[in-house]
This record gives structure tokens, sequence and C-alpha cells, in this order.
């Protein structure tokens, strides 16, 4: 290498680590002035962008979707030292097991060895949200074995866990979640020998909610979606009536803790008024 490639190289190096210390000033800064009183304490995320961040970094989209896996436990860990009590990540949605096997397959791998990594972690609950009778047996396993383990660890603490429940969204839609949901509740009501028209006289939104997927769980309070794209997709349609909605242009796997921060500063600043 000449000196002059040298020099450059040098320099480059120095500006990226300059640059990376001021990103970490200004997120200092911004969580000093983070309002912890206006935290949210559910947040949903759309881990969008993997494949393009891997187009854009000329790798495989196997590596992008590697690389957006290890970055879910930055998000816990931000989660973490926030105080927020559930994340909702949708990790597979109905629509992306429609895609050809050879692309399919090795994004299953990762989210199961993503699910796994979770369990095994210890600082997390992971509770499974979506239908489970669309993966295959072997992903179906995972999620059970990994619910197994978070109640074991309930039970050794006593019956109480303080730990941040995660919600894994596999398999996972919003129309076919309130379809689910519907299904479900009259089941439920023809076991108890009502008929349809009384079914239907007495049908309120909170017996929709109590069929849904994350029954018993707090609605999200932001839904935050990454890669710049500014729709839900159907994540989340019943629960997300009345959340806030940050929409940041970074790529799943760059997302940065300063990114998060920002979402929480906007969350803390808005005025909630519950759909009015």
């Amino acid at each position: 290498m000449s000196a002059r490639s040298a020099g450059k190289a040098t320099t480059s190096v120095m500006r990226n680590t300059l640059r990376r210390l001021a990103v970490r000033l200004y997120a200092r800064r911004v969580e000093g002035r983070l309002d912890t009183a206006r935290v949210p304490k559910h947040i949903g995320v759309v881990l969008d962008g993997n494949r393009r961040w891997a187009k854009a970094a000329s790798s495989s989209t196997k590596q992008g979707y590697e690389a957006g896996a290890a970055k879910i436990r930055e998000l816990l860990g931000w989660c973490a030292e926030t105080d927020v009590e559930v994340v909702t990540l949708w990790l597979l949605s109905t629509d992306n097991l429609n895609r050809a096997p050879e692309e399919l397959n090795p994004l299953l791998s990762i989210v199961e060895d993503a699910v796994r990594d979770l369990a095994a972690d210890g600082r997390w609950r992971v509770n499974h949200v979506g239908a489970l009778d669309v993966l295959p047996e072997r992903t179906r396993e995972v999620l059970r074995q990994a619910e197994e383990r978070a109640g074991k660890a309930r039970d050794a603490g006593g019956g109480r866990d303080d730990r941040i429940l995660v919600n894994v969204a596999i398999g996972y839609g919003g129309r076919q979640e309130i379809t689910d949901a519907v299904r479900s509740l009259l089941a439920k009501r023809a076991a108890e020998g009502q008929t349809l028209e009384q079914v239907a006289e007495s049908l309120g939104v909170e017996d929709i909610s109590e069929h849904l997927y994350t029954r018993g769980q707090p609605d999200p309070d932001l839904v935050i979606r990454t890669s710049g794209e500014q729709r839900l997709s159907g994540f989340m349609l019943w629960q997300s009536a009345h959340s806030e909605y940050y929409f940041c242009e970074a790529y799943w796997p760059a997302f940065r803790k300063v990114d998060f921060l920002r979402a929480m500063r906007d969350y803390a600043a808005r005025q909630r008024r519950y759909g009015l």
C-alpha cells in the first residue's frame, strides 16, 4: 500500500471513529432529556428492511436476516433501560410463508435460532403470537420449548416474573388474528349452548379482545416501523387502534440506540388523543 493510500485509509478510520463518538454523545444527550414518566409500556416493532440493508451492504439476503436477528437483543436491552414492559416483534408474517422454499427455509432457521437465543438468555419471557397451524412442526416445537422455559423461570422465581414480555409474532397476520379471534369466540359460545342470535345480541369489543393472540396484555402504546415505509401492513390491526406510530428511515439491521431514543422522545412529546 502506498503512503497516499495508507493516509486515506487512516483518515477514513478517524472519520468513522469520530462519527460513532458523535452519535454516542448525542444518544446520551437525548437519553438524559427523556421523560421517563412518559415511557410506553408496550412497544410493537415491525423489523423491516433486512433485505434492502443486505443489498446496500453487498451482502446476501441470509446475512441481512442474520444481522436483523442480532439486532433484537440490542433493542431489548434498550427497552430494559427505559422500563418498557412488553415488546412485540414482527418476525415472520403469513405472507412470508408463501415465499419459495429456497428463501423461506433459511429465514425460518434464522427465526428459530433467534427465538432459542431469547429463551436461553434468561432476561426475557418469550411468548408466541400468530397462527401455529401454518408453521412447520419444527418451528412450532421451538416456540413451545421457548414458552415452556419462560414458565419454568417464572415458577423458579416464586410465581412473579418482572422480566420484559417479548411477543414473537411468527406466522402472524392482523386479519388472520381477528378471524381466529371470532372463530374462537363463536366456538366458546356454542359450547356454552348459546345460539348465533344470542351471541350477536351480546357481542362487544372486549369479547373480541379476549380471544386475540395478545389477550390479557395491554395494547401497544407505540408502534415503530423501520426502513422508511409508512404503513402497518396488517400489524396488530385491532390492538393498535389508539397506538402512536413512529416511522424510522433506518433499515432494521442498522437501527441504533439513538434511533430508539428518538422514537421514545417523540412518543413522550405527543399528546395522546386515543383516536379523537
